[in-house]
């Protein structure tokens, strides 16, 4: 705990932007806000409602193949929770509050929990012991995604043990207990509070659906987090993965990548993750524009899963070879 206790300073080096350009890039748009919140929970709710109505109607291999790209669509939920966990979606944050709460709750993230390891994420980015969140190198096997590819049990089983566990107040890892510390008694309350509140809205959810006969109900909202992930697992995944840690520049531990517009929608536009961490108050909606502003700074992004993942396995593969091996992308020339 005292190593924990010992904060890094760490001056980061973020690409120059205009002054101007910053202010007006930082400010929120409660319509843009509402048009991607609510899009996206409307998209869900499609989704989820044709793959009920297929459930009775359709062949078992249609339905299931329903379910999964509900669960797929569903996966990226933790975009949208992060984003409203840093309080940049709406200008209005009544508005912020409200949907981050949705979002938590359908998710079953606890967004206490969640914003306080995140908070170190973003200061200390890859700097442990202060950043635990993303810890480098990360070993990955065809097991362990195909465990959020197809169906995660796993996950779920941890999940709630998490959740049952906080919910009787009990802080358990050196990170938690790093994050809460005794004397943190207001967040503590509220980090346990919030898991009470999930524990019981999901346990009422479990009950009416086996009272009122209706599987599907359970399916698609208290256990859609837990399969399906594949897709937006390769996304999230690729943000820091085989870059460079304890260094104070982003642009050699963050990764940004360029997705078509659907993609984009779906991922929150973290595929510009360079520029969401250079400057974390800017709105996913004003990263595009960002990009452009720094782009001339920061190194070629890679374009597409396809092609992020090419060089994603040959830095692994070479990890696999050379232990502590990590990909440096090149850096544009100083003018």
């Amino acid at each position: 705990m005292s190593q924990m206790a010992a904060k890094q300073r760490i001056k980061w080096y973020r690409s120059p932007v205009p002054a101007e350009d910053l202010a007006r890039l930082n400010q929120r748009n409660d319509l843009r806000g509402l048009l991607q919140s609510v899009g996206f929970l409307a998209l869900l709710a499609v989704s989820g409602g044709i793959a009920w109505h297929a459930a009775d109607r359709a062949h078992i291999v249609v339905a299931l193949a329903l379910i999964y790209i509900h669960g797929s669509l569903h996966a990226f939920l933790v975009n949208g929770f992060h984003e409203l966990c840093h309080k940049t979606v709406f200008k209005t944050q009544a508005l912020n509050i409200f949907f981050r709460n949705v979002y938590s709750f359908l998710g079953w993230y606890n967004h206490v929990s969640f914003w306080a390891s995140h908070q170190a994420h973003h200061r200390y980015t890859l700097h442990p012991p202060d950043d635990l969140e993303v810890v480098l190198p990360r070993e990955l096997t065809l097991r362990s995604y195909l465990s959020f590819a197809l169906v995660n049990p796993r996950g779920f089983a941890l999940r709630l043990k998490s959740v049952i566990r906080l919910s009787f107040g009990y802080i358990d890892s050196e990170w938690e207990q790093a994050l809460f510390p005794p004397e943190a008694t207001e967040q503590r309350r509220a980090l346990f509070n919030w898991a009470r509140l999930l524990l019981i809205g999901h346990g009422a959810i479990v009950i009416a659906s086996l009272a009122m006969g209706l599987p599907m109900l359970l399916v698609l909202v208290t256990l859609a987090p837990f399969y399906g992930g594949g897709f937006q697992f390769l996304l999230n995944e690729a943000q820091h993965i085989g870059l460079s840690d304890e260094v104070s520049d982003y642009r050699l531990n963050t990764r940004t990548i360029l997705l078509n517009p659907m993609l984009g929608f779906l991922y929150w536009q973290m595929n510009y993750h360079i520029e969401h961490h250079m400057y974390a108050a800017v709105p996913f909606y004003n990263l595009a524009e960002l990009h452009e502003l720094v782009k001339a700074d920061t190194p070629q992004p890679t374009r597409g899963v396809i092609g992020t993942w090419r060089q994603i396995i040959a830095i692994l593969r070479r990890q696999g070879r050379e232990p502590g091996y990590q990909f440096v992308p090149e850096l544009p020339q100083a003018s």
